[in-house]
């Protein structure tokens, strides 16, 4: 809570500075949620819940190509769960969405505070999913933030760096499984160039993470602390059609002998148009994780397809479907979404047909029900 405070008072300060004449503004927006949804398993389960997203933008621009923005946001929710027709569980929750603070010019930007990091060329099982939990099939594409600085630097060729350093988080982010120790910095960079019809890019990135709660009760194991390096290749193309591919390298430390030194993640995936109607969008990506076991320890393999139609009705309307496939335990993902979408409403009606046991995405702290069979409604006012 303290450097919460101290970013608060730095956008305090911004904000009096805005009094001299110079351009400046507050942009305000809130973002109100709802759902309800039915499960048909055994026994059926229900959940209703309510989100609520304020969100303040101040802005000032003192001169020349520089200018300052914040961001100020708070996800509050809460949700009921029912089986069958008695109340289960009510959960809820307040804390900051986004607080962060940016200097940029035409060229340069530096932001610092609770903030969203994401990257990458795959949109829906993400190999370069390091600081984020996003479902593709999430209608607000929500996730909590990270702690940290973020610079980027634009050069004249559309090639761009990116350095970054986070501090403070103790949940997991992303793949992954264990958290990063406490009062220890992650950091890491980016460089994405242009290339013929397309883009590439590397990316690196590097943590201490706390294995500490796989070794309650086990005295000999006195520092259970171990380094993670991620290195990362991705690019994409427009070759008549969409096309871009993934790939993560993870080094994990020589002294941990839970995992394997190496883990690759892979992903390939295309997106085509056609001319059928309004047009009808498919998008396709095959992902696969696989380690490199020493001795004693176990293989682990993974093997996820995924195919998305998407075809919209009208300017606002649009009906999508999506298909995931578990190669390595046969299992089938179904989602099917139909989107109205209004000036400051939208309105979601969503059906699935999942395996009892839901392996695709982390949760996100609520009860999920896109296990099983069933369907959720969801309202969002934008204003």
């Amino acid at each position: 809570m303290v450097r919460l405070r101290y970013l608060f008072i730095v956008i305090l300060s911004l904000l009096i500075q805005q009094a001299g004449g110079q351009k400046a503004g507050i942009i305000l927006k809130n973002q109100l949620s709802s759902w309800a949804g039915l499960n048909f398993g055994s026994p059926v389960q229900s959940q209703a819940g309510i989100r609520y997203i304020p969100q303040l933008n101040p802005w000032w621009q003192p001169g020349g190509k520089s200018s300052f923005d914040a961001e100020i946001s708070v996800n509050t929710w809460g949700n009921l769960d029912f089986t069958k027709l008695s109340l289960d569980t009510a959960t809820g929750d307040l804390k900051p969405y986004r607080l962060w603070l940016r200097y940029s010019t035409n060229r340069f930007e530096i932001r610092a505070g609770l903030q969203k990091v994401n990257f990458g060329s795959a949109s829906i099982i993400r190999p370069l999913m390091w600081f984020d939990k996003m479902d593709f099939r999430d209608p607000l594409q929500l996730t909590e933030g990270v702690y940290g600085l973020l610079s980027r630097y634009y050069f004249n060729n559309n090639a761009n760096i990116w350095v970054w350093a986070l501090y403070g988080n103790n949940n997991t982010k992303g793949w992954e499984a264990f958290p990063t120790a406490e009062e220890k910095p992650e950091y890491g960079g980016r460089l994405q160039l242009p290339f013929p019809r397309g883009e590439i890019a590397v990316s690196y990135h590097y943590r201490v993470a706390d294995f500490s709660d796989l070794y309650v009760g086990i005295p000999l194991q006195e520092d259970p602390l171990y380094t993670e390096n991620l290195i990362a290749f991705d690019g994409k193309w427009d070759i008549g059609i969409g096309l871009w591919t993934e790939f993560v390298a993870k080094l994990n430390d020589g002294d941990n002998q839970l995992l394997s030194e190496w883990e690759n993640y892979f992903n390939v995936g295309f997106d085509y148009t056609f001319p059928w109607g309004s047009g009808l969008t498919l998008m396709s990506e095959f992902f696969h994780y696989s380690n490199r076991p020493e001795e004693g320890q176990p293989e682990v393999k993974r093997n996820l397809s995924a195919v998305v139609l998407n075809y919209p009705l009208s300017l606002s309307h649009s009906l999508s479907g999506m298909v995931y496939y578990n190669w390595d335990t046969e299992e089938w993902y179904r989602f099917l979404r139909l989107q109205l979408t209004y000036d400051h409403l939208s309105f979601h009606l969503m059906t699935y047909w999942n395996p009892d046991n839901f392996s695709l995405y982390g949760g996100n702290g609520n009860r999920s029900l896109f296990t099983g069979k069933g369907f959720q409604l969801m309202l969002v006012l934008d204003i």
